[in-house]
């Protein structure tokens, strides 16, 4: 079953859109500002995700720009639905990253029909795009399950999407600034210790085959070695 997240600051609208959604045979989380959306999103990804424009705190045109800079969740599924129906608009929207845009007041209907043609045209992940292999660790990203060895290991967020983004870049080093950009959402000043920390626990759990795999590049960042 799909999961779609609403982001509405509007009751009714957000009520409205999830009791629709869950009638279509949806599952449906709602939230008011887009700081909440995104720390869901970061907890589980869904399917698709709704925004609304004008928001209280960070904008939807904002959040919607966080995620396509993200990389984990770059390619997510996104329609913008705003009272927002000026040409230019529309243009803002669609060029901040939003797949589809819709106009208040709407129809269920034709957001239904959206839904469906948007999940079918950007083709929800198959097995080989959501399962990341590096032998002898193994990913899940549709379930976040990781496996070392055939032995699961549980990680933090953290280190979970350090894993996943060293594991979708294994044919390179990856720089420290790159991942504590990517990761963290910072640039590496050169006294932080957070990904070192973060790299130092990775290994461990991961265990001696597994952490073997995850090599220092002195002076520039790791890669993923065999």
């Amino acid at each position: 079953m799909e999961r779609i997240y609403v982001i509405e600051d509007d009751d009714n609208i957000r009520n409205l859109l999830k009791i629709a959604l869950e009638g279509f045979g949806y599952e449906a989380e709602a939230f008011e500002t887009a700081e909440e959306g995104l720390a869901r999103i970061q907890e589980q990804i869904p399917d698709l995700v709704i925004f609304d424009w004008m928001l209280p705190g960070m904008d939807g045109v904002t959040a919607i720009k966080k995620i396509r800079q993200t990389e984990n969740i770059r390619h997510l599924p996104i329609i913008m639905l705003t009272a927002k129906e000026k040409e230019l608009d529309k243009v803002v929207g669609l060029d901040c990253g939003a797949d589809d845009y819709m106009v208040k007041p709407f129809g269920i209907l034709e957001l239904s029909a959206r839904i469906r043609s948007l999940l079918r045209r950007t083709g929800r992940q198959t097995e080989e795009s959501v399962k990341l292999t590096f032998y002898p660790i193994e990913v899940d990203k549709k379930t976040r399950e990781v496996f070392s060895g055939g032995r699961k290991v549980e990680l933090t967020l953290k280190e979970y999407e350090l894993l996943v983004y060293l594991m979708e870049h294994q044919t390179r080093v990856v720089t420290r600034d790159e991942l504590l950009n990517q990761i963290w959402g910072y640039s590496y000043d050169g006294e932080t210790r957070t990904l070192d920390m973060h790299i130092r626990t990775l290994r461990q759990k991961l265990g001696e085959e597994g952490g073997s795999c995850i090599k220092t590049v002195r002076g520039v960042g790791y890669r993923l070695v065999r």
